[in-house]
C-alpha cells in the first residue's frame, strides 16, 4: 500500500475497487495514530480475505459491491482451513470494522460480517512458572552465569530480573531505550510502550536499578564510545552491541531456564511470558487488585487482570476450606475406623 495521506479522495460507492475502498478506511484512521505493529496486523488481515473473496465471486479484482455475506462467509471458511482461532477472531474483528466503514459511509446497507461466525474466545488461564522457589533459583542461577559462546551474566540477569519484577511483555523490552530509564535512586520509573502505542510507568526499586546499573556499566566497557550510548539507543543488546530481537530473547530466556534446571516447571507456550505471569501472580499474592494488575500489566480490560486475581486468590481457598462439609469430610479422614456404612 502506498504511503497515506488523506490528499483527495474519491467518493466511494458500490463499483469502487476493494484497495480503495480500504485506503479510505485506512485514512479515515489516521487520527487514532494506531501503532507500526497494529497496522501491519489489519494489512495481513486485508490480505488474507481479499484473495479468498476474489474467488467466492468469481472475480480477479472484487469491488465493493462484492461485499456481501455469502461472499465473505466463504472467504472466512476458507481461511479457517489453515489459520488459527485467535488470527480469525482478530481478522474477523479486521473486516468487520472495516465494513463498519462503509456502513457509515452510506455505501453498504449493513454491515455483512454480521452474518459470519467467528470463533468464541479461548479462555487463556495465567501460566506462572511452577514453585513456589522456581523465580529465586532461575535468579540465582543466571547470576553464577551460564555456558555461552560469549558469557554475559550481568545483561543476563538484568534481562530476566527486569522481565520477573515489571511483568513487561517481550516486544516492551525490546522497545526500550536507554532514556526510558529515568529518576533518581529510590525513585526511579521506566517508560514502557504497550500495545496500541500506549505508555505506561512502571517503578524501578532499588535492586533492579543496581542490577540496569551494573549491566551499563559492563556494557561500556564492552562496546566504548567517546560520549556513551545515546538516550534513544535501545536499553538491551546483544553480544555484539546491537539491539536485541524477540527471537534472540525468547532464546536467551530458554537457556536461562535450561541453566538453573527449571525448564520443566515452564508451562507449555509460555516460555518468555511465564515471567510476566508470574509477576502477576507474585503481586496478587501481596495483595494487589485486579487495578493495579491491570495498570501494572498494561491491559486494556480489567476481565484479563481478574484473571490473574482469580488464580492467585489464596482468600477463596480459605473460604472454600471453611466449609462446614470440608470440616465433615475431615472428620472422615481422621477417623481411625473410616467411613461408616
Amino acid at each position: 500500500m502506498a504511503p497515506l495521506h488523506p490528499g483527495v479522495l474519491e467518493s466511494l460507492t458500490t463499483s469502487s475497487a476493494l484497495p480503495v475502498a480500504v485506503r479510505a478506511y485506512e485514512v479515515a484512521r489516521l487520527p487514532r495514530k494506531d501503532s507500526p505493529n497494529t497496522l501491519a496486523a489489519r494489512a495481513r488481515d486485508i490480505a488474507g480475505i481479499a484473495p479468498r473473496l476474489a474467488a467466492a465471486v468469481g472475480v480477479d479484482d472484487p469491488l465493493v459491491g462484492d461485499l456481501t455475506t455469502p461472499a465473505l462467509r466463504a472467504a472466512f471458511a476458507d481461511f479457517s482451513l489453515d489459520h488459527a482461532r485467535s488470527s480469525i477472531a482478530r481478522c474477523w474483528s479486521t473486516w468487520n470494522g472495516f465494513c463498519g466503514f462503509l456502513v457509515a459511509e452510506d455505501v453498504l446497507p449493513g454491515n455483512p460480517m454480521a452474518g459470519v461466525h467467528r470463533p468464541r474466545p479461548v479462555q487463556q488461564s495465567p501460566k506462572p512458572l511452577r514453585g513456589n522457589d522456581t523465580p529465586e533459583v532461575l535468579l540465582d542461577a543466571v547470576a553464577a552465569g551460564r555456558r555461552a559462546r560469549d558469557p554475559w551474566p550481568e545483561r543476563d540477569l538484568a534481562v530476566v530480573a527486569t522481565l520477573l519484577v515489571t511483568g513487561i511483555r517481550s516486544a516492551e523490552l525490546v522497545g526500550l531505550r536507554i532514556g526510558d530509564l529515568a529518576g533518581t535512586a529510590g525513585e526511579r520509573r521506566i517508560r514502557v510502550r504497550g500495545k496500541g502505542g500506549a505508555e505506561r510507568s512502571l517503578p524501578v526499586e532499588e535492586a533492579l536499578g543496581e542490577l540496569l546499573d551494573r549491566y551499563l556499566t559492563g556494557r561500556a566497557r564492552r562496546f566504548p564510545t567517546p560520549r556513551g550510548p545515546r538516550q534513544d539507543a535501545p536499553l538491551f543488546v546483544d553480544t555484539r552491541g546491537r539491539e536485541l530481537s524477540r527471537h534472540q530473547l525468547q532464546y536467551l530466556v530458554e537457556q536461562c531456564y535450561r541453566a538453573a534446571g527449571v525448564s520443566d516447571r515452564v508451562q507449555r507456550g509460555a516460555m518468555v511470558h511465564a515471567l510476566r505471569h508470574t509477576f502477576a501472580t507474585r503481586v496478587v499474592a501481596g495483595g494487589a487488585s485486579a487495578v493495579e494488575v491491570m495498570r501494572l500489566l498494561g491491559h486494556r480490560s480489567l476481565a484479563t487482570s481478574q484473571q490473574y486475581v482469580d488464580a492467585g486468590a489464596d482468600e477463596l481457598r480459605a473460604a472454600a476450606a471453611a466449609s462446614r462439609s470440608y470440616a465433615a469430610l475431615r472428620t472422615l479422614a481422621t477417623d481411625p475406623a473410616g467411613p461408616r456404612p
